[in-house]
This record gives structure tokens, sequence and C-alpha cells, in this order.
């Protein structure tokens, strides 16, 4: 599944036709894709989606294959504030993955964004 919402929807248990918490979802992941847009993970001038067609490689680069997992940190967000784990244990336990994940992608922008600028250096040279 490519969409982005209904993959949202399906890690969180909801049915793809059922659409009554869709705008709180598309709300909750634009949120989300804009903390990973101001990391440097997604398209320089924001991403937002309006419905269930916006899919994941509108938002990843199909040639970054070092950030397949924002699928995961995005459900995981999601999750944490949509639909909170009642026990303190679980919310803690995704809290340290999302935490992982964030940290991950943080890395990953920040080596593309240096693999970007050596190569313009190199162009000039």
């Amino acid at each position: 599944m490519d969409s982005i919402l209904q993959s949202v929807k399906k890690d969180l248990g909801i049915a793809p036709e059922y659409d009554h918490f869709d705008e709180e979802l598309i709300l909750t992941i634009n949120s989300i894709l804009a903390v990973l847009t101001q990391i440097g993970a997604g398209p320089s001038g924001g991403f937002k989606i309006e419905d269930d067609t916006a899919v994941w490689s509108d938002f990843i680069d199909a040639e970054r294959d070092d950030l397949e997992f924002i699928k995961s940190y995005v459900s995981k967000r999601v999750k944490l504030l949509f639909d909170p784990p009642n026990n303190s244990f679980a919310t803690q336990a995704i809290q340290e993955r999302v935490n992982e994940f964030e940290w991950r992608i943080n890395v990953a922008a920040d080596e593309y964004v240096s693999d970007a600028e050596r190569a313009k250096q190199t162009e000039g040279v």
C-alpha cells in the first residue's frame, strides 16, 4: 500500500473504507511531515496530504533508500498522538522507537546534505 493515509490507517487498525477519523489523521500526519521536512527528510518546499491520494514516493525521494523507515516513524508518531496505548510501558517503548527513528532520520538527512555539498564543491574544481 503506497497511500500515506491508508498505510497509517492500516497500522492503526482502521479499515480503509472507514473515513470518520480521516480529517484528524490528516492533520496529525501533516504535522509530523512538517517536522520531518524541517530536519531535512522531505521536499524542501514542504509537503502535506489532503486525502488518500498522496503516496510515500511523493514525500520520500525514490533515490533515498536510507529513509524508508520514515513510514514506520510516521505511523508510530501518529499512534502516540492519535491513539496512545493505555499502558505506560507500551507508550515508553513506542516513544523510544520514535526517538531512535528521529535520530536516524536526522543523521541520514545530514549525510545527504553533506554529500550534496561535496558534489557541488567537486563540480567547482
